[in-house]
């Protein structure tokens, strides 16, 4: 029997072996090199995908204003406009201050260191009282009235002089000292008062037409008004300025001041109402 070599024997099971696919066993003896086994790559661990947050449901304050209706944007422009508005409305119905000028505005600020005897609006205390008319049944002209603030009662009761402003007053005369006994402190300078001139008409005036009731308006009060408290006063400025004082006045102002309707310095028996 005729042997056939191994050479034939390994190309003849190559070749079955590619034609079935599978791999045909080398012989026993034959030396087949080892070949390595081919790994596959491993497959890169996976990212963990985030943790999704879970949306917190909104409180009922919230989900109630995202439900409301908004303001159209037409209106908006016009509710821009409301504080303009309340404003104006608020400047409307304000009450209009009235402005004082002039003698009544200066005596207005005097006033207070009056108000202590006589009463914030003139009703009286240890001071007589002077509202509601009763300084101008005393003083029907204000130069007996300038006269007499000027000076104070006690240079009238130290001058014999027994009465002060109308002697013929509704209710009686006033005696110097007769109110409790109490003095009507002198204000000008000359007897070591407190109170320029201007500023004692200016208190003058503030008491004639603010708390006595005097009238502006009023034919028996117009021209004295106009003369001596209107915020156009001649009087009042020259005094202010200094061009004039009480002593000189009735020679500087004839005009609105005729004799014997004079102020002075030295305490008189009333002479304007003469």
């Amino acid at each position: 029997m005729t042997e056939i070599p191994e050479h034939l024997l390994k190309r003849s099971r190559d070749r079955r072996a590619g034609g079935s696919g599978e791999a045909t066993p080398a012989a026993s003896g034959a030396s087949t090199p080892a070949v390595p086994a081919t790994t596959a790559p491993a497959k890169a661990a996976a990212k963990p995908e985030p943790a999704r947050k879970v949306a917190k449901p909104d409180s009922r304050v919230v989900a109630a204003a995202k439900s409301r209706r908004k303001i159209p944007f037409w209106a908006m422009a016009t509710l821009s406009l409301l504080p303009v508005w309340g404003f104006l409305y608020v400047l409307a119905i304000k009450p209009t201050e009235k402005t004082v000028e002039g003698p009544i505005a200066k005596g207005i600020e005097v006033w207070g260191g009056c108000a202590g005897c006589h009463g914030g609006a003139g009703q009286g205390g240890a001071g007589r009282v002077l509202y509601q008319g009763e300084s101008l049944k005393t003083f029907p002209h204000i130069e007996d009235m300038l006269n007499f603030v000027y000076t104070g009662s006690q240079a009238f009761a130290s001058s014999g002089i027994k009465v002060y402003g109308d002697p013929d007053r509704e209710g009686g005369a006033h005696a110097p000292l007769s109110y409790n006994g109490n003095a009507m402190p002198q204000q000008g300078e000359k007897y070591g008062g407190g109170l320029t001139e201007y500023q004692i008409l200016g208190v003058v005036c503030h008491i004639r037409y603010d708390l006595a009731g005097a009238d502006p308006k009023d034919e028996k009060w117009a021209a004295e008004y106009e003369h001596w408290c209107s915020p156009e006063s001649e009087i009042f400025a020259a005094l202010q300025g200094g061009s004039t004082t009480f002593a000189t006045l009735a020679d500087d102002f004839k005009a609105m001041m005729p004799p014997p309707n004079v102020v002075g310095v030295e305490p008189r028996e009333t002479t304007a109402a003469k």
